[in-house]
This record gives C-alpha cells, structure tokens and sequence, in this order.
C-alpha cells in the first residue's frame, strides 16, 4: 500500500462519525454489521475517488 492509500485511510478513520464508532462496538451483531458495512463504503469511496481536499481528475 502506498502513503497516499495510508494517508486516505487514516483521514477517514479520524473523520468517522460517532455513531459509527460507538455501533463497531455493539454487541449486537445486526447493529454491528451496519457499522461495518458503511465504514466499507467509506473505504471503497476514498480509495476509488480520494477525498475533498484532493484535486480530482
């Protein structure tokens, strides 16, 4: 992975809303998986497109 990919991740990890934080915690698995799979999303938009502070093609 190169330092602009680990530099995306780390911005989107330290940008991630709280609910997001608290729902990685849950016990509950449904509440969880909800968590998880926006905070894939998240990941798949900034590898694929950057974020807003990067100049975009």
């Amino acid at each position: 992975m190169n330092q602009t990919a680990i530099d995306l991740l780390t911005r989107t990890v330290t940008r991630l809303p709280d609910w997001i934080r608290h729902d990685l915690a849950a016990k509950d698995s449904g509440v969880r998986l909800r968590a998880e799979e926006t905070l894939i999303a998240m990941i798949v938009n900034v590898l694929g497109e950057g974020t807003n502070d990067a100049p975009h093609d």
